[in-house]
């Protein structure tokens, strides 16, 4: 058996969708709590799915934003170093490779350089549309990105599925009006209209007009 959605483009976030970065991740933001004196459980609940300054503003609501900003580019340069532990999702990188004959993007908190480097990591390269940290204004949970690449694809929002994992990721494609599967172990308590583990048995059909009919199976 298997549920199918007729969609007009597919979008997909990176970390924890395509691409499971939960190692280093969990590295840096673990040591960024103890430098700050937080509990890393609280930080790691929080730091998915969005840009870094944006969960810093939230655990540490006195400090200035361009505080927030600069500390979080100093992450960046660590994250885009340290791809230890960054592999693909199961089935990702076919999936992905499917979606060639489709419109697509990806919408990620991830800036370009992150994002290229944890993509080429995990064996992918970045869509032709990708919607990074750069060219939003406001980070998911807002549905800024989600929206963009609707836009830039010339699709209605409604009209895209989007592949999500996290809390942050899932409410921004909801508040852009698009229906979410929902990826990975962690997502299975997660408001989506589908879930999978990764994407073994996900098929994908394409269309001469662009459209495509995603096969998941239940």
């Amino acid at each position: 058996m298997t549920d199918t959605f007729d969609v007009g483009a597919v979008l997909l976030d990176m970390d924890g969708t395509l691409v499971d970065s939960t190692a280093v991740v969990e590295r840096v933001w673990t040591a960024w709590a103890h430098e700050h004196g937080l509990d890393p459980a609280a930080v790691l609940a929080v730091c998915h799915g969005r840009q870094g300054h944006e969960t810093m503003a939230e655990l540490l609501p006195d400090r200035p934003r361009e505080v927030n900003v600069a500390e979080n580019d100093a992450l960046l340069k660590v994250e885009t170093t340290d791809l230890d532990g960054v592999v693909a999702i199961p089935g990702a990188p076919e999936f992905l490779a499917a979606l060639h004959d489709v419109r697509h993007a990806l919408v990620t908190s991830a800036d370009t350089g992150l994002a290229t480097a944890r993509m080429g990591a995990a064996g992918m390269a970045l869509p032709e549309l990708s919607i990074t940290a750069e060219k939003v204004t406001r980070s998911k949970p807002d549905p800024e990105g989600f929206l963009a690449a609707a836009a830039a694809l010339h699709v209605d929002p409604a009209d895209c599925l989007v592949f999500e994992d996290s809390p942050a990721g899932i409410a921004a494609a909801h508040a852009a009006g698009m229906p979410v599967v929902a990826v990975g172990p962690h997502a299975t308590d997660l408001p989506a209209e589908r879930h999978i583990d990764d994407y073994l048995g996900v098929r994908v059909t394409a269309r001469p007009d662009g459209r495509a009919l995603i096969l998941i199976p239940t």
